[in-house]
């Protein structure tokens, strides 16, 4: 497929399609669209920034009844951020059409969701916790819903959600369409999503991984006492715009916004303890250039659109690999060109060593002396980690964790 023209869109949709101005369709789009339109269960899997939502966005528009105000779609995301995000993209599409579109998330007023559900809406666009608030509250119903659409599904149908999931799909008619999207996408959870799918097209574009082409990936090897001063330095000579600054913790990442504060820095933070006015705030001053450097937790690395960020800088390095590809797509998106750097200490060995296994196009060492091996033991390799009063703080970056930015 070519052009958004060879598809048999309605009048209003294409308008839509037309008014936020895409043209040509990202791979994703060109092949996932027609099945989904033929009411075919699908897999989709195509890295960060490649116009996921809209391959699911334009066929679930596409389908709603205008003159049925019930819930006729239903699509699960697992941050506030990201499902804020999906209804944004949603309602460009519908905006010449009657297709009403709700957005129900932790964070959010309760009241609101609720006067918004009574007004009637075809779509909802929800976290996993305040989609289950609703249904057991009785304010929304799923029994009319026959298209239902799962974001980020490998944390989705991950142990941190699948009972979630689980339950609110048991809400659902068995005869509904139902499509997985993510950037990556495990064999373990592509055989999980038999459970709920029949015969399912598989639409595999691409790799959660932007090409050698696009992004330029470096790793320096530095103590943990000597990365804030490696990180001044990047942020001095890169040329950007803005930046995204990766830490593990919520902790680390409040730590590390206000010592780039003290430097008279333009930063805000993002991580699952602010208040969801908080995060909108931040996103907002981000998004707008108000503020150039965003430090954030792993909260940011799935499904957060910003087309404007030059490079990405991993402060810590991730213990899911798979997490290390999510967070540097944040940049280099949609064509863009862009930069990682990965700051390795000596206990974060290796988990780099997996992160670099799995990379296809190569992190090259930032300096001279990086390209040499780590020197002494690493916590890898001495068994049982001895700094267990730590280890929850360190798991709540992880993805398996994301309940809690319901």
């Amino acid at each position: 497929m070519e052009s958004f023209d060879e598809l048999r869109l309605s009048p209003a949709v294409k308008k839509g399609v037309d008014a936020a101005g895409y043209r040509r369709p990202f791979p994703i789009q060109a092949e996932g669209i027609g099945p989904l339109l033929e009411r075919r269960n699908l897999i989709g899997q195509a890295k960060a920034g490649s116009g996921k939502t809209l391959a699911f966005g334009i066929p679930l528009i596409q389908a709603m009844v205008e003159n049925q105000p019930w819930v006729q779609g239903l699509v699960l995301a697992p941050t506030r951020e990201l499902a804020v995000q999906i209804t944004l993209e949603l309602e460009k599409i519908a905006s010449f059409t009657g297709v009403r579109v709700v957005t129900i998330y932790g964070g959010q007023s309760m009241n609101v969701q609720l006067d918004a559900l009574r007004r009637g809406t075809h779509i909802v666009v929800g976290t996993p916790g305040r989609t289950i608030d609703h249904i057991k509250r009785g304010t929304l119903r799923l029994d009319s819903v026959r298209f239902v659409v799962i974001d980020e599904a490998d944390v989705m149908l991950d142990m941190g959600f699948i009972d979630d999931v689980d339950y609110i799909l048991r809400k659902t008619p068995p005869g509904r369409q139902m499509s997985l999207f993510s950037a990556t996408m495990p064999r373990s959870i592509v055989q999980l999503s038999q459970r709920y799918m029949a015969d399912p097209v598989r639409v595999m574009v691409d790799e959660n991984e932007p090409s050698a082409e696009t992004l330029e990936q470096f790793y320096a090897r530095v103590e943990r006492d000597q990365k804030l001063e490696l990180l001044l330095d990047i942020l001095r000579k890169e040329n950007r715009k803005s930046a995204v600054v990766f830490c593990r913790t919520r902790h680390g990442t409040i730590r590390l916004a206000r010592e780039l504060e003290r430097r008279f820095m333009s930063v805000v933070s993002l991580h699952g303890d602010l208040s969801q006015n908080q995060r909108d705030h931040s996103m907002g001053l981000f998004r707008s250039g108000r503020a150039d450097i965003l430090v954030a937790t792993d909260v940011a690395s799935r499904g957060i659109d910003v087309r404007q960020v030059d490079c990405v800088i991993n402060y810590d390095v991730p213990e899911d690999p798979t997490v290390y590809f999510h967070r540097v797509g944040r940049t280099a998106r949609a064509g863009d060109i862009g930069r990682s750097y990965t700051f390795v200490s000596r206990d974060e060995s290796g988990d780099f060593a997996r992160i670099a296994a799995l990379a296809k196009a190569p992190i090259n060492p930032l300096r001279e002396e990086d390209s040499r091996p780590p020197q002494g033991p690493t916590l890898s390799s001495r068994g049982p980690m001895p700094w267990r009063h730590g280890r929850r703080e360190r798991h709540r970056g992880n993805p398996r964790h994301f309940r809690r930015y319901r």
